[in-house]
């Protein structure tokens, strides 16, 4: 079902390498540029999911991603656009790993129902065997890479995926714009990896590009056991106990006062937007039955007939604009407010790692406070969660300048966007307006003067 490997192709040529933003100590060298879509919504029930059906998910609950490029204010926005082209002044344009996703496929078996894409990758990075590949990949394959990101770079800003949702009524068979919008959310997701200057290194990362499905399994299978993570959420709940951390840093707790700020704020533009997108769309309804009653009055109404045909087509003109303004707003505002609901959850989960981290180390101070014995044990271990809260502030610090960075380039972009289609709507509307309105005036003199004549 996942028939996937390498595809050899001709070196390409290497391009240079900028530095940019923080990394962690243990983390990979860091390299390259940072960087970092929709038919007409589905009004319909969400259902949670278990974790066996992760396959069937969307990235929202009622609006899809528009394959936006969200680092790149300047460059015209394309489905089939495969490059984060956003850099920073001070950066290269050249990039080394190229990443797309297409082609998704059903496979459907008597115990379940999921859908697979094909992962294409391309690069002149060394590391890599060969110079081109292509693999398959379903929704969980993403879940476990986003895990496995998020716990070798705890305090690093993962991109959100997709949420675990399902609209009522679409198990057994998806509709071409559900599974097109998973397919741009997930291509987003990547090649925001791509682009980041860290998590592009991380090995997992590599392998899930890179291996066939039985190697991707067994890799999968080598993670840490269930004991491993009931210990690290016994110690997440620990620290959450413990109440507020006593050496946060000034900067940390500005950025949790931020985030909360930011949080509630766009929260509210999404539940906005959609309302609007929403009766914008029973506007649209409307108005395609509201033209129909003009042309068929005209037939029994002969003396205005020439008008009512005229107020019809001007009610047709300006439908199709409120249909492309539609698509406006689902391709272009939508999905960026919805990606930045779910970044600010991320940023929320990032701080509370942090905090864990440096309660971790206040914790000892107090206890070494507390002993007058194994000083020395204790002081070893303090040294080494100084290190760790270190590392961790630092990836912190250099992460949250460059996300707040992308956000307030896209923010930029999308009002723009926004502003540009509500213009070509109104402008559209007005022009069939005003030509309705000249021609009712010429009509008028026309029979003006016809009566004036003896």
């Amino acid at each position: 079902m996942e028939a996937e490997g390498r595809v050899p192709g001709p070196p390409l040529p290497p391009p240079s390498l900028g530095g940019g933003g923080g990394v962690e100590a243990d983390a990979d060298p860091p390299a390259g540029a940072p960087g970092a879509a929709r038919g007409p919504l589905l009004a319909a029930e969400v259902l949670a999911l278990d974790d066996e059906e992760d396959d069937l998910e969307v990235f929202s609950k009622d609006t899809s991603l528009a394959e936006v490029n969200s680092f790149s204010p300047s460059m015209p926005i394309s489905p089939s656009s495969m490059i984060n082209q956003y850099k920073f002044e001070d950066e290269p344009e050249l990039r080394d790993l190229f990443i797309t996703v297409d082609d998704p496929e059903s496979h459907i078996t008597a115990i379940e129902t999921c859908i697979t894409y094909r992962v294409v990758t391309k690069t002149s990075r060394g590391e890599f065997d060969s110079s081109e590949y292509e693999v398959r990949r379903r929704y969980q394959d993403f879940l476990w890479l986003k895990s496995k990101l998020e716990e070798a770079h705890p305090t690093l800003i993962i991109p959100p995926l997709p949420e675990k949702f399902i609209m009522k009524g679409m198990v057994e068979r998806f509709s071409d714009e559900f599974i097109e919008t998973r397919r741009k959310a997930l291509h987003k997701f990547l090649n925001r990896i791509a682009d980041h200057p860290t998590l592009t290194f991380n090995e997992d990362f590599k392998i899930f590009l890179t291996a066939q499905a039985w190697e991707l399994s067994s890799h999968k299978k080598q993670g840490p056991g269930l004991l491993s993570r009931m210990g690290q959420t016994v110690r997440a709940v620990a620290s959450s106990v413990r109440g507020g951390v006593k050496n946060r840093p000034e900067m940390f707790t500005e950025m949790n006062n931020y985030m909360e700020t930011f949080s509630q704020k766009i929260n509210v533009l999404d539940k906005i937007a959609h309302r609007i997108y929403k009766e914008e769309r029973e506007y649209f309804n409307e108005m395609k039955e509201y033209g129909p009653i003009h042309t068929l009055w005209s037939a029994s109404e002969e003396d205005i007939a020439d008008s009512l045909k005229g107020v019809a087509s001007c009610i047709d003109k300006c439908c199709k604009a409120t249909e492309k303004r539609m698509a406006g707003l689902s391709e272009n505002l939508l999905p960026i407010l919805h990606e930045y609901v779910l970044y600010s959850e991320i940023l929320m989960g990032v701080l509370k790692r942090r905090d864990q981290i440096q309660g971790e180390l206040d914790s000892k101070v107090d206890a070494l406070a507390n002993k007058k014995t194994e000083k020395d044990l204790f002081s070893e271990e303090i040294g080494k969660l100084e290190d760790k809260v270190e590392c961790a502030n630092n990836a912190l610090k250099a992460d949250w300048d460059r996300w707040k960075q992308n956000m307030q380039c896209d923010m930029r972009s999308t009002f723009t966007n926004v502003a540009e289609n509500n213009l070509r709507y109104y402008e559209e509307c007005l022009a069939a307006w005003e030509s309705f309105l000249a021609s009712q005036t010429v009509d008028l003199h026309v029979e003006e003067d016809s009566e004036d004549r003896p």
